[in-house]
């Protein structure tokens, strides 16, 4: 009998090919595992019937050359799946089923995905943490006061309690490293324009992409890698933001052989980006992972200095601008508004009364702050920060007055949002183990495009820090 929710992605894909596991068998005990221990909120929807169904096609299929091809996962409900209710953590949108599946969805299923469920998102995924009136508190598995984080906390929490071995996630200000972070996890972002299917260069402020969460380096690598469609062996461009040199090779090849040279790595200091906006102290815990970090990666042959964050003037107005901006295009009527949650109700009552003009200037500014960060970054191969600033936070910390709430999830995550500002890849890696079986992370930013890289660095400290039996220890049975 296989222990199947201990086996990774790619230990489940190596037996699915040599044919001693079948995709059937996996995606049946972990939809069993998930109806038997899903007591966190992990998942809002399991669609066990679709998702066997799926498995038996990929069983009997000839062609079993998809990257992904059999491994159970879990879509995050805010993605669309044709025929399969999609809430985005709202009631307003409850009993809503979508009869088309979206971009990001058709990438993960031509790349041979079994999706067998929706994982919760708060509202819209505006928040840093996740909890909904629809569908209720995601929390930590096997710590029901403090929450998973979010907005891709049901994503963590699910790969946590191994119901799948991988999921993938949606940031837009650090919504798949800070449930990462919390859950003891990796996380994943990748650069502005890596994912076609979710390249953020779709909204106003270009904020939003997908991501991984995983319980191992390679795993994230290679999620996202059956993210990035190919023909002939090279990526598919969509757009021409970058050279395309960086794309063509294996994301997780770099995940696995961990062989990154000598590094110029910096740690950042100094002010967070929303300290003009509100106190951003930066915890005990999350100094104590950075310094772990340094040590493993000077161990490692890295060379480490210190960088002071530039100061980005008026950024927490700008971001606040076009993130209330974007809140106000929800496409809600009237009736759906009063079902909405304050903090929601909040960001789009706002977002009305921002002008064309402010939204322009607003957008000038986020170019120059990305100008002025990788400029100061661009001596580096990578910059050390902290994922978060303080430890997994309690269940309802953030309170309900929504200027209060925001003003908590920024100091909790001062160091996130400005990397999706600046289009930078980052990798939030669970280094430090504290004494009550949590752990503290730090984030890893590369430089544009250079995912490769930050994956190599962060096999490095895979190694030297064991992260993958700390969170395998934890999971029942």
């Amino acid at each position: 009998m296989h222990d199947i929710a201990n086996f990774t992605a790619l230990e489940l894909w190596e037996r699915m090919h040599s044919r001693e596991i079948s995709s059937e068998e996996a995606t049946r005990a972990l939809l069993d595992r998930a109806e038997r221990l899903d007591d966190h909120g992990a998942f809002v929807t399991l669609t066990a019937e679709l998702a066997l169904e799926r498995a038996r096609a990929l069983d009997n299929a000839d062609d079993r050359t998809a990257l992904l091809h059999g491994i159970p996962t879990a879509d995050k409900d805010l993605q669309l799946r044709a025929g399969v209710p999609t809430g985005f953590g709202s009631r307003a949108f409850a009993g809503f089923v979508p009869p088309e599946s979206d971009a990001l969805t058709r990438q993960l299923d031509a790349s041979g995905i079994v999706s067998i469920g929706k994982t919760a998102t708060p509202e819209f995924g505006f928040s840093g943490y996740t909890s909904s009136l629809a569908t209720g508190h995601t929390t930590i598995p096997g710590r029901s006061e403090l929450g998973a984080g979010g907005s891709s906390g049901g994503a963590a929490a699910a790969v946590a309690a191994g119901l799948v071995p991988f999921a993938p996630g949606s940031d837009a200000g650090g919504s798949v490293r800070i449930p990462a972070a919390a859950c003891g996890l990796v996380g994943l972002k990748p650069s502005r324009g890596r994912i076609p299917a979710a390249s953020g260069l779709g909204s106003i402020g270009q904020l939003a992409v997908a991501g991984s969460i995983a319980r191992t380096v390679a795993d994230a690598a290679l999620l996202l890698d059956g993210m990035i469609p190919r023909q002939h062996g090279s990526t598919v461009h969509r757009t021409t933001l970058r050279s395309p040199e960086l794309d063509d090779g294996s994301l997780l090849a770099s995940a696995v052989r961990g062989d990154r040279p000598r590094a110029r790595i910096a740690v950042l200091t100094g002010p967070t980006p929303w300290e003009d906006f509100c106190p951003t102290p930066i915890g005990a815990e999350a100094k104590a992972a950075v310094e772990t970090a340094v040590r493993e990666l000077t161990a490692a042959g890295h060379e480490i200095e210190e960088i002071e964050m530039p100061h980005l003037a008026g950024y927490a107005d700008e971001f606040v601008t076009l993130w209330h901006f974007n809140a106000a295009s929800l496409p809600v009527s009237a009736e759906q508004f009063e079902l909405l949650e304050p903090l929601t109700q909040t960001f789009i009552e706002s977002g009305k009364r921002i002008t064309a003009d402010r939204v322009v200037n607003a957008q000038r500014r986020f170019v120059e702050f990305e100008q002025t960060v990788l400029a100061a970054f661009a001596p580096f191969d990578a910059v050390v920060t902290p994922t978060t600033a303080l430890t997994p936070r309690p269940v309802g910390w953030h309170g309900e007055d929504p200027q209060e709430n925001f003003r908590r999830q920024c100091q909790y995550t001062p160091h996130t949002s400005f990397v999706n500002v600046t289009g930078l890849p980052a990798l939030s890696l669970p280094v430090h183990a504290l004494d009550d079986g949590l752990t503290m992370s730090v984030q890893l930013i590369g430089r544009p495009g250079d995912e490769a890289g930050l994956l190599a660095l962060g096999r490095q400290l895979e190694r030297r820090i064991p992260w993958r039996e700390r969170i395998e220890s934890g999971f029942q049975q």
